[in-house]
């Protein structure tokens, strides 16, 4: 980078940081630890949003307060790269009202809106929309919107001047996820961008698919980002936390434990995104719990279901996951929803794939009820009518 590039970097980031201070009275933002749960879209065959059935998933997620602390509304989960803008706001708008009724009744989660989308206008559209609803955080994947060239700029400059136009701002975080990163684009930000970045009041933390050395450079630097507790790191390969938390034990134990900290520099993440919670909510919120409170008993019970729920998906030759068709497998099948419809684009089961899953499914949640406890067992729904569990139960 040259000189007068660095330069523009830092005076954009001193000027965008001066407005929002001005333009900023509420209280400063702490980012909630917990489990996030990146929530699927429920469609028909033609793609639109079954409203009824989205805010079904979304109540079966938060199961009453005992189930998730944050849904993330058009994520990669969400299928964001397979719909329009209509329906992003459309799930970010649901995602919020029903954050909002679970509040009234006193078991709060927060409610974050997905605004990234293909192209710049359409991303800072969304922004709108995300603080019009009253969102109360939004995250964006800049390497995902094909016509940003610079995340730092367009996180800064743009977003800013959203912010500095409407009078107010938003938690935002960033989202590191090289899946889902634009032709030609690096696959995951640069930590130095992210130092910069971070250094905006409204940039409070990171969302992080990726393993354990690439999650380590952003928790080594995390020191670096905001005052402890401001800036939170959120793996999106939930499973991480099975080994990140896990305490020494034995010598084989301490030496992965060294090696944790030696690669996360002892910052462990704040919370966990959990895809597979869309289907287990109660079951990851626990397994949260205990992984962060450092029960290697419990948390070994818990990794175990996980890990089961993780193979019971895969499917020997298929290169492409299966994972999100899996997930409206479970929900259908748990009779939380009617249709399980994937948008085109999305890798979908054929009905033998879903027979072996839903068979899978069936057999891992017998020995969780069997191995972990009871109380911390995902509620299901209402039975639908009669015609629909027989087809239920015959797959």
């Amino acid at each position: 980078m040259t000189a007068p590039e660095t330069t523009n970097r830092r005076n954009l980031l001193a000027l965008a940081t001066a407005r929002i201070r001005r333009k900023r009275v509420a209280s400063r933002y702490r980012p909630p630890a917990g489990l996030s749960v990146p929530i699927v879209t429920v469609m028909d065959r033609a793609g639109r949003v079954l409203v009824d059935e989205q805010r079904a998933v979304i109540r079966y997620v938060l199961q009453g307060g005992a189930g998730a602390d944050i849904i993330f509304a058009a994520g990669t989960t969400g299928e964001w790269n397979r719909m329009d803008n209509p329906r992003r706001q459309l799930v970010a708008q649901i995602a919020v009202e029903e954050c909002r009724r679970a509040a009234a009744t006193g078991k709060p989660a927060e409610a974050w809106a997905g605004i990234t989308a293909p192209t710049r206008a359409e991303t800072l559209e969304n922004l709108e929309h995300a603080l019009a609803i009253g969102a109360d955080a939004a995250v964006v994947a800049p390497l995902s919107i094909a016509d940003v060239q610079d995340p730092v700029e367009f996180v800064t400059r743009d977003l800013g001047e959203v912010f500095e136009r409407r009078g107010r701002t938003l938690p935002i975080f960033l989202y590191d996820n090289e899946d889902i990163a634009a032709a030609g684009k690096s696959p995951h930000l640069h930590t130095r961008d992210v130092k910069r970045m971070s250094q905006l009041a409204y940039v409070n933390g990171i969302k992080v698919t990726s393993g354990k050395a690439v999650l380590g450079n952003y928790t080594r630097a995390a020191a670096h980002f905001k005052r402890v507790g401001e800036f939170a790191i959120y793996p999106g390969n939930a499973y991480l936390i099975f080994d990140l938390f896990q305490p020494a034990a034995g010598l084989r134990g301490r030496l992965r434990s060294g090696w944790n900290r030696y690669l996360t520099n002892g910052a462990l993440p704040h919370g966990a995104v959990a895809g597979a919670a869309n289907a287990m909510p109660r079951e990851w919120r626990r397994a949260w719990e205990v992984c962060s409170a450092g029960e290697a008993g419990l948390s070994g019970r818990y990794g175990a279901v996980m890990e089961e729920f993780r193979a019971a998906g895969e499917f020997p030759g298929e290169s492409r996951k299966r994972t999100i068709a899996c997930l409206k497998a479970a929900l259908g099948h748990l009779g939380v929803i009617s249709s399980e419809a994937v948008a085109p684009g999305t890798p979908a089961l054929a009905p033998e794939e879903r027979r072996v899953f839903i068979r899978r499914f069936n057999e891992l949640r017998r020995r969780a009820c069997v191995t972990l406890e009871p109380e911390w067992l995902s509620a299901c729904a209402p039975p639908r009518p009669a015609g629909r569990r027989m087809a239920l139960r015959d797959a």
